[in-house]
């Protein structure tokens, strides 16, 4: 019986379909090339539809070494167009069904045997080939001090509950059967909450690094869900089927069986090491802090596996377009469900170098001024590390245009009144920092909240209407000009302050008949006196 879902394989075949995937059969280095190159095309000027997976077939180290597996760099999310193919929708349709399925979760499914399981290694077998015979890249050249595994899936279960958890971690190589993880300074995360609960019964954590398998998967490993809900049901609900799971050979770990490789092991709670420095989302390098290390106790992988790189560091990457689609349908259904904001329409989360969680905008349908401000003030109440710049919209601005909530900014909000800075708020993850790895200043930030909606009559948008706009742009393909890419507004609308008169007066116009116009304001002539008692109003 079939998994019913895509795995890798699949995904890729469908995005080498849509011409999606580049196949790169040159010899590249993996400590020195491969980062940079995909790069190029998130720091290149290239538009987000250019962006692509790259497939590299023929892969060395600086040490010589020739890798039989290749490294897939950008298959989950190097644009939001790949992301939308890892779910099977088109790019406008991901919003909407992330918010349904979150709602929908499906258990997994445990079965006896999968791919991820055709080869294993342990013992002295283990200890011979270990990490190394993986092409993991080196992600920031130059500056990161080893390979990291930046697209593992961290398995781990509460020892109390026994309730699986998967988030995603870097994973430093410092030697063939030892990663370093990254996860104590995140407290809030639940591994590290897993960690503390085993250190107290003085046990180590068991652990399994999932690399590889189904894109639903990695998108609901990103996901901020609450305490204790399973992110392999998140993807189930993402497939409309339950993921299928294997056990793991030497732990007490359930794991996809449609994977590319697993690595199983041990974290021990009885010493921690130093860890990084690592290029990181905040557009800095990370320092070195004290983590955990994954002490590995088996690797099992498919027979001819893929090893999986993501794009991090500086935003966007792919690791910020992994982490949007999930993170804005969270925090909506937050605003719009759980505090009952009705009136939200949309959650925009700013990517290109801020990282999504610190400028959000939040597009709002006809809302009170109450409305407004419980929107805002609720949304610095969803995540601790998310909301610094809040800016609530209009719903005929489009958050994801910055000149449009700009205009909006400008000419509807008022700096005195309609803005709000709110004290105390946690420190997100971010420099300033010593060179131990603490932060420099107090870990004490603050939070901008504006209200940049339209809260009385405007006059009509000054662009031609939409019938107009719309027949011009035919003419102009029928041109053969240059493809268009309509920004918001591409159309003139009413904002309130319009009169049926002067609506009257617009058709007159566009039929030619704009004398009776002229005609009409004739009778209207002040004289004399008149024009002093005008004047004096002006």
């Amino acid at each position: 019986m079939g998994a019913g879902y895509n795995d890798l394989r699949d995904h890729l075949k469908k995005l080498e379909e849509k011409g999606l995937l580049v196949r790169v059969k040159r010899e590249i280095n993996k400590d020195t090339e491969l980062h940079p190159l995909v790069r190029w095309q998130f720091r290149g000027g290239l538009a987000e539809e250019d962006r692509k997976a790259f497939l590299f077939e023929n892969v060395v180290d600086s040490r010589g070494r020739k890798y039989d597996i290749p490294v897939v760099v950008g298959a989950y999310a190097a644009s939001k167009y790949v992301y939308a193919t890892g779910l099977g929708y088109e790019v406008d349709e991901v919003a909407s069904n992330w918010e349904r399925d979150l709602a929908h979760p499906m258990e997994p499914e445990l079965v006896s045997d999968g791919p991820v399981q055709e080869v294993v290694h342990t013992g002295d077998e283990l200890k011979e080939l270990g990490v190394d015979q993986f092409p993991v890249p080196i992600s920031t050249p130059g500056f990161d001090n080893a390979p990291y595994i930046t697209c593992a899936m961290l398995v781990t279960k509460d020892p109390e509950t026994g309730i699986r958890n998967v988030g995603n971690y870097r994973a430093q190589v410092k030697d063939n059967d030892r990663l370093a993880l990254n996860f104590i300074g995140l407290d809030e995360k639940d591994a590290a909450m897993h960690w503390h609960k085993c250190r107290e019964r003085g046990v180590p954590l068991e652990a399994a690094l999932v690399i590889g398998g189904s894109p639903a998967m990695a998108y609901a490993s990103v996901t901020r869900v609450p305490y204790g809900v399973d992110e392999l049901s998140i993807a189930g609900g993402l497939v409309h089927t339950p993921i299928r799971v294997v056990k793991c050979k030497t732990v007490d770990i359930e794991v996809p069986a449609e994977a590319e490789i697993v690595i199983e092991g041990k974290i021990p709670t009885d010493y921690l090491e130093p860890e990084g420095p690592f290029g990181e989302s905040h557009g800095h390098m990370d320092p070195r802090t004290f983590n955990p290390n994954l002490e590995i106790t088996a690797i099992t992988n498919r027979k001819d596996a893929i090893f999986v790189s993501w794009m991090s560091q500086i935003t966007p990457s792919e690791s910020s377009v992994i982490k949007a689609a999930g993170l804005e349908a969270t925090l909506y259904r937050y605003l719009k469900i759980e505090r009952r904001v009705r009136s939200v329409n949309k959650v925009f989360m700013h990517e290109p170098l801020t990282n999504l969680r610190r400028v959000i905008f939040i597009q709002m349908k006809n809302p009170s001024k109450d409305e407004v401000w419980r929107a805002l003030y609720s949304a610095i109440t969803f995540q601790p590390e998310v909301g610094k710049i809040i800016i609530a919209v209009s719903e005929d601005i489009e958050p994801d245009n910055l000149d449009a909530v700009l205009w909006s900014l400008a000419y509807r909000m008022r700096p005195a009144e309609d803005t709000a800075i709110v004290k105390n708020r946690t420190k997100a993850h971010g420099p300033p920092f010593d060179m131990s790895g603490k932060m420099i200043t107090e870990a004490i930030d603050s939070a901008l909240l504006i209200d940049a909606t339209l809260k009385e009559p405007f006059p009509p948008v000054s662009l031609p209407k939409k019938e107009y706009m719309e027949r011009a742009r035919e003419i102009w393909e029928e041109l053969g000009l240059p493809p268009l890419k309509p920004q918001s507004p591409w159309f003139g609308y009413s904002l309130g302050q319009w009169s049926e008169e002067l609506d009257e007066e617009g058709k007159l116009a566009v039929k030619g008949k704009y004398y009776l116009t002229g005609e009409k304001l004739k009778q209207r002539q002040v004289k004399g006196n008149q024009i002093d008692e005008l004047l004096k109003k002006d």
